[in-house]
C-alpha cells in the first residue's frame, strides 16, 4: 500500500513594513498624534488584539486605516500590555493580607523597548517609509522611530491582525 506524504509550507506571508515607535503616550495620543501630524485616519477596532498566555486574558489596543486608493492598510499596535495578577491571600496573623502583582507582556518580546508598532501592509511598493518615518520623528512626543527587518522579527505569528 502506498504511503502519501502531505507536506505543508508556509508559504502564505504576506509582505508587510514594520516601523518601531519609542514613545511614553498612551496608544490613543499616539493614534490622534499620527492622524494629527501624518495624515493618517487611524480609528481604533471594534475588537482588539487579544491573547491568552498562562492563564493571564491579554489585550493589546489596536488602531487601524485602510487607505483604499492606494491599498494600503496601517495597524497601530502597543507592544506592551500590563496585566493583574489574581490576587494572593497570606494569612501569617490576625489580618489577612491581600496582594496583587502586575505582570507586562509584550506583543513582540525580542523588542521590549518599543512601545508602538505600526504595521503598513500595501499591494505596491510605493509607501515611502523614509519620508514616513522621518515625519512620525518630528512629532515631538516621539523619541524615536526607525524600521524594523521584518526577517528578523521572530514572532511574526503576533502580528496577524485578521
Amino acid at each position: 500500500m502506498a504511503h502519501h506524504k502531505l507536506i505543508l509550507d508556509d508559504d502564505f506571508k504576506e509582505p508587510f513594513s514594520l516601523i518601531a515607535v519609542h514613545c511614553s503616550e498612551e496608544a490613543y495620543k499616539m493614534a490622534y498624534l499620527l492622524n494629527k501630524f501624518i495624515g493618517l485616519h487611524l480609528q481604533r477596532r471594534e475588537v482588539d488584539l487579544e491573547y491568552s498566555n498562562n492563564g493571564l486574558e491579554i489585550t493589546f489596543a489596536l488602531y487601524e486605516y485602510e487607505n483604499e486608493m492606494q491599498y494600503t492598510t496601517y495597524n497601530l499596535v502597543a507592544n506592551k500590555c500590563k496585566s493583574l495578577v489574581a490576587n494572593v491571600q497570606s494569612s501569617s496573623g490576625l489580618f489577612s493580607d491581600t496582594a496583587s502583582e502586575t505582570v507586562t507582556t509584550y506583543l513582540l518580546p525580542e523588542y521590549k523597548k518599543v512601545d508602538f508598532f505600526l504595521k503598513i501592509s500595501s499591494d505596491f511598493e510605493l509607501i515611502p517609509i523614509r519620508k514616513l518615518v522621518a515625519g512620525i520623528n518630528e512629532i515631538k512626543q516621539v523619541i524615536s522611530a526607525y524600521v524594523i527587518d521584518t526577517e528578523s522579527v521572530k514572532s511574526k505569528s503576533n502580528l496577524i491582525f485578521d
